[in-house]
């Protein structure tokens, strides 16, 4: 199913937004991985930032996003449901307590 999203943000958001449709499901990227991708490798506050402005989490996948040391880092929708959807991804445990 492919449909067209018209995210509505700063130019800098929508680039994130843009990376993190990029991600794959079933894969993780940390925030200096989206904040090199988007050629800004010292916005990594900055990206954490327009993930949680994110208009519509999980159809553009932010839960995908964890900090660079493998902890899950914050979630608009709390760590619990970001849990869910990445143990329902294959990308953390079924204790959901360590990637996979």
């Amino acid at each position: 199913l492919e449909f067209d999203i018209d995210l509505i943000g700063t130019d800098f958001q929508k680039s994130v937004w843009n990376a993190l449709l990029n991600i794959p499901y079933g894969t993780v990227k940390s925030y200096s991985e989206i904040a090199r991708q988007i050629g800004q490798p010292t916005a990594l506050r900055a990206v954490g930032n327009a993930n949680g402005a994110n208009p519509i989490p999980i159809v553009v996948p932010c839960h995908r996003v964890i900090a660079k040391n493998g902890t899950l880092g914050g979630y608009g929708g709390g760590l619990d449901m970001k849990r869910k959807l990445l143990f329902l991804e294959g990308v953390i445990s079924e204790d959901q307590k360590q990637l996979i």
